[in-house]
């Protein structure tokens, strides 16, 4: 498979993938590794949670605000 990028894109991934001492190729290749195994995990998890939901689970508005508020509190 061959990819093309615009040259702005070109300039910034060789820059990036010199900063991460690889080259363009394996660096894109590892990108794209990493994205497609964060793809199948996020898939994963909400196929899972809308399971939840259509077997009648779910969690009501003013606790999920609470538990959010606790998270973001220093």
């Amino acid at each position: 498979m061959e990819v093309h990028f615009a040259p702005e894109l070109q300039a910034k991934l060789d820059r990036v993938a010199a900063e991460n001492r690889r080259g363009s190729d394996e660096y894109v290749q590892q990108l794209v590794e990493s994205y497609l195994d964060y793809d199948a995990w996020f898939r994963q998890k909400v196929g899972a949670s809308l399971e939840k939901l259509d077997g009648g689970e779910s969690i009501p508005h003013e606790d999920v605000a609470m538990r959010l508020e606790k998270m973001f509190q220093p």
